[in-house]
């Protein structure tokens, strides 16, 4: 698989005119232009943030094939895999590449790692309304300015300014998405729930371990990071606070079981690590699970 380490050397072998920056580069498409990528699956060293409505052809990233034919935005990250493939637009569109060498002493650098949705898959790329176009369009339109223009000690600062410009809008306009599909999210939140008590019920808490947030998105065909987002926004509780939560409700009713020690409940809920169950147990509770099997069992009537 092809690796681009420099902008300049995917231009080249696209064809592009070479960027007027080493460290990034805009290509706007319109409906009459071909907006596609000659490497049918590659990575880079650089983030890129792209706009299509797409007529036809083919987007993935990762292993998800994008193919819808609404206006949308998706990122991402370096040495993530990205396949183009004939590209047609409805409408105008546009690539934004930018090297991570250039947040390098910038406040970007640290805070483009706080947008998860680069860890989003593709099916998963943000839908934009009529609105919400036009202000990136307006951001991009600015970027564009100043990447023409004659570039001084000042043009990163101001360029870079807009890309996170950008990158807010996409965090608010993921809240509306968020939502307006919030009956989406409550199928989700309901398989989400099933698939755990499954798992608990199949035994493979003690033959696998502890759920991960990774297996649960799997499970639902979500990418773990937008599982977790989506959840958040509707339950105010990650993936892992969710499958935290599940296991101290089992570890509550097995706790009450006289016969039963804290050790062998842990192992039972798939902790290879007592001690870890019990902390985790007084997070969530407030108490420790040998105070909770007292109170519950040897002296109920303290509850």
């Amino acid at each position: 698989m092809k690796h681009y380490s420099s902008i300049s050397e995917l231009h080249r072998t696209n064809g592009y005119p070479l960027p007027e920056n080493p460290l990034m580069s805009m290509v706007t498409c319109d409906h009459n232009a071909s907006c596609t990528l000659r490497q049918d699956a590659f990575t880079t060293d650089f983030y890129m943030i792209g706009f299509k409505k797409l007529k036809s052809g083919t987007f993935r990233y990762g292993r998800t094939k994008y193919d819808h034919d609404n206006g949308c935005l998706s990122f991402v990250k370096p040495r993530q895999v990205i396949e183009l493939r004939d590209i047609a637009l409805e409408d105008n569109g546009f690539l934004l590449f930018f090297h991570e060498d250039m947040l390098n002493g910038h406040a970007l650098h640290a805070a483009i790692k706080k947008y998860g949705f680069f860890d989003y898959e593709a099916n998963e790329a943000l839908y934009l309304s009529p609105k919400e176009e036009q202000v990136i369009w307006e951001l991009y339109r600015k970027i564009e300015t100043e990447y023409h223009n004659n570039q001084d000690e000042y043009s990163r600062d101001i360029i870079l300014t807009h890309i996170d410009s950008i990158l807010k809008y996409s965090q608010r306009f993921y809240k509306r998405q968020f939502i307006n599909r919030a009956t989406l999210t409550g199928r989700i939140v309901s398989r989400f729930n099933d698939i755990l008590a499954a798992y608990f019920e199949k035994g493979d808490l003690q033959q696998k371990g502890l759920p991960t947030v990774k297996f649960m998105a799997s499970e639902l065909n979500l990418s773990s990071r937008y599982l977790s987002d989506l959840l958040k926004q509707e339950t105010g509780k990650t993936a892992l606070e969710l499958i935290h939560i599940f296991l101290i409700s089992e570890a509550k009713n097995l706790l009450m079981g006289a016969d039963t020690t804290v050790a062998e409940i842990a192992y039972a809920l798939g902790f290879d690590n007592p001690p870890y169950f019990s902390r985790l147990f007084k997070k969530e509770v407030g108490v420790t699970p040998n105070q909770f099997k007292r109170q519950n069992v040897y002296e109920p009537s303290d509850v």
